[in-house]
Formats: structure tokens, C-alpha cells, sequence
């Protein structure tokens, strides 16, 4: 399985009053990956996807601090719903994995409301990224 990775910043905002990345930070990093993901392996803006978030799930394992300077963050797509995408991701600093996320993205048609298939192109493009 070959994961995405992309790298991003680590703002002085971001910073709590625990002088570390504040927790709900976190899943700002994993949306900022998965909008690059979409841009880059898919062909498509997140903002132009029409998906919703249906579940995140964060577990933090070290802190993130402002002198990381930055963080990778490594998403992969393990296997591929009807409709959904689950994605498994890693924060890592330059000392080491911080956090452990997973999400699932549901494309939605909005008009109808209610979840739609991945189209042919797009899964063709994520499972070749992904080896899947």
C-alpha cells in the first residue's frame, strides 16, 4: 500500500496554552492533507467533492510543538466502500509519529439526499495510487 504524504506547517495559532498543538488542531491537519490528497490523486478540490465527513477518529500520542517548525502527514486508503473512502493517516514530527487518525469520507448527493457511488475515474485513480 503506498501512502500519500504531504508536509504542513506548524503555526504559531495552533499553539495552546500547554505550549503545544491543541488537540482539535489535529483534525485541521488531517483535512489539510485529505483536500491535498483529493487535489492531487483524484484531480479534484475538496471543496469541489461532494462528500461529507461521516467519522474521525484521533488517538495522540506526542505532543506537537512550534519548534517542529512542521508536520508529514502519511494518508493511506486501505480499501474502497461503495460510496465511502476510509482513510488511515500519521502525524509525524522529526521526533517521531504523534498522532494516529482514521476518517470516512461519504460522497453525498445533496439534491437527493443521500449517499452516491465513487465514480469509475475516481476509484480507478485511488486504487492505482494505492495498489488496491
Amino acid at each position: 500500500m503506498s501512502a500519500y504524504t504531504t508536509e504542513i506547517d506548524v503555526r504559531f495559532r495552533d499553539i495552546d496554552a500547554m505550549h503545544h498543538v491543541n488537540n482539535a488542531v489535529y483534525s485541521t491537519y488531517l483535512e489539510q492533507a485529505r483536500s491535498a490528497y483529493f487535489d492531487d490523486v483524484v484531480g479534484r478540490t475538496l471543496d469541489r467533492t461532494p462528500s461529507v465527513l461521516a467519522s474521525l477518529s484521533i488517538d495522540f500520542l506526542a505532543p506537537v510543538e512550534l519548534d517542529h517548525g512542521s508536520v508529514e502527514v502519511a494518508l493511506e486508503v486501505p480499501e474502497l466502500g461503495t460510496s465511502s473512502i476510509p482513510m488511515e493517516y500519521e502525524i509525524r514530527t522529526p521526533d517521531g509519529l504523534a498522532a494516529e487518525a482514521e476518517t470516512v469520507q461519504v460522497l453525498y448527493d445533496t439534491d437527493a439526499e443521500e449517499s452516491m457511488p465513487i465514480p469509475d475515474d475516481w476509484r480507478a485513480a485511488i486504487e492505482s495510487y494505492h495498489d488496491l
